[in-house]
């Protein structure tokens, strides 16, 4: 999916009374198409609003009460981002073919113009899929606690008539697979815009893993997930399958696994245990990639072998070996020595003791009852990068 809004606040009609939230460093005034005559009514709807999320956003059994209380207070913070329907049927024209951006599991994505000339990317989701609500709850859950120049702001929400619609600043050069993926544009690809985005996209990933309020891991991190603005300033993008991990906490190990084949970790991919360091190897994929469309670099050659070797590093087989992104950072940015190369990654060797060596063999024995079943294989269809 590639579509989100512009950078600054946002001016937009919706419903029940002026408010004014918060959308990353911009502030977002709301519009009432009509005022409330009695001030009782408003705070009747808000909490009806708020009443309404708290059930759409029911936590699974297996969150924590912490978790639990957590979500609740950050209802106010998403409240503020409501929106109205008939505000958003102006802006895309009814939903029109002519607005579509794009389509993923979730649903359709929209361009939309507000009254006041904000452009806006409308995120609106099927009523069919499963894989959207639970999409939809996280980035939800999200919003009020991510804020960075190098992440995709949501700036406004609206759930009404059954609708579940999700609204994003909008990106004019789109996702960044259609540069790398296209011959044309390539070419015109210069150095300096493609160390721009390898930079913004760390440094988002260091917000994300080391410097925000939560832990995070994006779970998938990818060329279409990484939307550029009009100055080519990465942005990364849905959110939808990424989880929180505590201070303390360094993996996890799930049945189902969720995500794109290519830029999943080895350990991930075969053994469906993720942490900060399979972002990391996404991070080297997506590196490599955009690196190695053709160009001509020039004088650039010492900061593109460092890239390609920084890169390499980020998709070293076991996760203790790949640095951390602070690190990344550092490398990219300083004149230090990078550290020196393992073996390159390979699906099928040596990860980690051998008993995990036995247990990816026994993943790929069609007799093994512990096989992944159909129910288990990931969200994300396997198609080319």
């Amino acid at each position: 999916m590639g579509a989100a809004v512009g950078s600054s606040g946002t001016e937009a009609a919706g419903g029940g009374g002026t408010k004014a939230a918060r959308a990353g460093s911009g502030s977002i005034k709301i519009e009432t198409q009509e005022k409330y005559s009695d001030r009782h009514s408003g705070a009747c709807n808000c909490f009806i609003f708020h009443r309404s999320m708290v059930l759409f956003l029911e936590v699974e059994e297996k969150t924590s009460s912490k978790n639990l209380r957590a979500n609740t207070n950050d209802m106010q913070s998403i409240g503020s981002l409501l929106l109205d329907l008939s505000t958003l049927r102006v802006a895309t024209d009814d939903f029109s073919e002519h607005k579509r951006l794009g389509e993923g599991g979730f649903g359709m994505v929209y361009k939309g113009d507000l009254p006041k000339g904000q452009e806006i990317a409308v995120k609106r989701l099927a009523k069919t899929s499963k894989q959207g609500i639970e999409e939809l709850k996280t980035e939800l859950l999200l919003v009020a606690k991510l804020n960075h120049n190098n992440l995709v702001k949501l700036i406004g929400v609206c759930l009404e008539e059954n609708e579940k619609i999700l609204v994003y600043e909008y990106m004019p050069n789109r996702s960044l697979d259609t540069i790398l993926f296209d011959a044309k544009k390539i070419k015109e690809f210069n150095w300096g815009q493609r160390f721009k985005i390898i930079n913004g996209i760390a440094r988002g990933l260091q917000y994300l893993h080391e410097d925000s309020q939560l832990k995070i891991v994006h779970r998938d991190l990818k060329a279409s997930n990484v939307l550029l603005d009009s100055a080519y300033n990465p942005k990364i993008s849905d959110f939808g399958l990424a989880k929180i991990f505590e201070r303390d906490q360094s993996k996890v190990i799930t049945h189902r696994i969720a995500g794109t084949y290519g830029y999943m970790s080895p350990e991930y991919a075969m053994r469906g245990q993720y942490s900060i360091k399979s972002d990391v190897f996404s991070f080297g994929v997506l590196v490599l990639e955009i690196i190695t469309g053709r160009t001509n670099f020039g004088s650039y050659v010492d900061k593109v072998l460092k890239c390609i070797q920084i890169g390499l590093l980020c998709v070293q087989p076991k996760p203790a070996d790949r640095p951390l992104m602070s690190a990344v950072n550092v490398m990219l940015t300083g004149t230090t020595r990078l550290p020196s190369l393992s073996r390159p990654a390979f699906w099928f060797q040596e990860i980690g003791s051998s008993s995990d060596v036995n247990s990816e063999q026994n993943l790929l024995d069609p007799h093994n009852s512990t096989k992944m079943y159909q129910s288990e294989a990931p969200i994300t269809e396997l198609e080319p990068r």
